[in-house]
């Protein structure tokens, strides 16, 4: 059972490279056999947003693999970076989509799942006030600005849901590195969560 998994890993690693090289026929083949982990991205996302969110999984998984078909000179180094790139997308229109709906208010609210349960399963409701997803991405691009390395490693491990080893993987960084920058990393956004910036009429565009 594991050499058949890493068989499969290799086999999405030499797709996407030959995808990237101008196989088209290598995408017909990669669709397959990364989809189900798509869709596990996708609905990972929007159980953290609000209830009756409009935008279903399906419709986010088509949309990401849009643009992950129209990236241009990306190299494809692994599946785990494909997946890591397609969790960016994600994060990139479901934050489209919220300011979308609602243009000049507060952004659609997570539902209450603390930075601390990244990549574990969500539970009840409870605990932490809910997180604005509008909020949220402000303040993680500005962490980004700040120190892109924590930056990142938000992203991966809050968003993609990645393990501290394929965020390590993804990043080229030790593992320990990713959990001292993601511990340095909620801290920050904690803090700037709890005193956000007065949005202007630019960042709402």
């Amino acid at each position: 059972m594991g050499e058949a998994a890493d068989d499969g890993r290799r086999e999405v690693t030499v797709l996407l490279q030959a995808w990237r090289g101008g196989d088209r026929g290598a995408l017909d083949q990669l669709m397959p056999l990364v989809y189900r982990e798509l869709h596990t991205i996708a609905s990972r996302y929007l159980s953290k947003e609000r209830p009756g969110h409009t935008l279903q999984s399906t419709a986010l998984v088509n949309e990401a693999f849009m643009r992950l078909v129209a990236q241009q000179g990306v190299d494809w180094q692994s599946r785990i970076h494909f997946f890591a790139i397609a969790a960016t997308q994600m994060r990139r229109i479901l934050v489209d989509h919220a300011r979308r709906a609602h243009a000049g208010k507060r952004g659609g609210p997570l539902a209450a799942l603390p930075l601390d349960a990244a990549g574990e399963t969500p539970g009840p409701a409870s605990g932490p006030e809910p997180i604005d997803a509008v909020a949220l991405d402000r303040a993680l691009r500005e962490l980004e600005a700040l120190d892109p390395v924590q930056g990142r490693v938000v992203e991966l491990r809050f968003f993609g849901g990645l393990t501290v080893e394929e965020t390590a993987e993804v990043l080229h960084i030790s593992p320990g590195t990713v959990k001292r920058e993601w511990r340095m990393a909620k801290a920050w956004l904690l803090r700037a969560l709890e005193h956000p910036p007065v949005p202007s009429p630019i960042d709402e565009r």
